[in-house]
């Protein structure tokens, strides 16, 4: 089953746009704010947002551009574990934006040419007044980067660390997810989902995301013996 969902999780949905508004924030709307003003040019110019995989770290940058956007303004989102394969050149004239996002930083540690291109970016935005988001797994200082002058910027800046959902948090996020999406997702069957799948919310997604093509082809609504039957669980 966690090999079926870990597939799927690779093509999640294109209905489940990343805004903050589908975001669930529990403890942490202090740093949803925080990111609503830089995104809108009003906030602080260096954010730096850590984030175990699964806390939402990659929702809140994409909302972050989507939010940008809203606001006239310019943005990118750039995931570091995506184009590590690439050159460090990719990070090159994008001090012309007004917003740049930047996840997964923990991919190019120890990789000094890249290390050395975000900090020479890092320095370039400071100057022109735009705004960057950096976020990563660890704090600054633990992501064993070799360029000192790069994890003193980084630890230098506003530094938020965000907060795992309770369970109950994460049945109502999947309820929520569902509704968006015009399925009817009972609490009971939402607690079976919970209790027999991996609790990470990407992979929760995607089991809600198979689910609906799955109801959907089939025409039949979603039952604790349909979820098992479609999960493998």
């Amino acid at each position: 089953m966690q090999d079926l969902l870990a597939q799927l999780t690779l093509g999640l949905s294109s209905k489940d746009e990343s805004t903050y508004d589908n975001f669930w924030a529990g403890k942490n709307a202090e740093i949803v704010a925080a990111l609503k003003q830089s995104a809108s040019g009003r906030g602080e110019k260096i954010i730096y947002l850590c984030g175990a995989r699964g806390h939402g770290r990659s929702h809140l940058l994409q909302a972050a551009c989507h939010y940008a956007y809203q606001h006239q303004l310019t943005s990118v989102y750039l995931p570091l574990a995506n184009l590590i394969a690439l050159s460090p050149e990719v990070l090159s004239d994008l001090e012309t934006l007004n917003l740049i996002c930047i996840d997964d930083l923990q991919v190019i540690a120890g990789k000094r040419d890249w290390e050395l291109a975000l900090f020479n970016l890092y320095n370039r935005i400071n100057d022109s007044g735009g705004s960057i988001i950096i976020a990563a797994q660890y704090l600054p200082k633990a992501l064993n980067l070799t360029l000192p002058d790069l994890v003193s910027r980084l630890a230098a800046g506003v530094v938020y660390q965000l907060q795992a959902l309770t369970d109950d948090e994460k049945l109502s996020v999947l309820i929520m997810r569902a509704e968006r999406r015009g399925i009817h997702l009972s609490e009971e069957v939402a607690k079976y989902i919970l209790t027999h799948c991996p609790r990470h919310m990407g992979t929760l997604f995607a089991a809600l995301d198979a689910l609906d093509k799955a109801s959907l082809a089939a025409q039949r609504r979603l039952t604790i013996p349909f979820v098992k039957e479609v999960l493998q669980i």
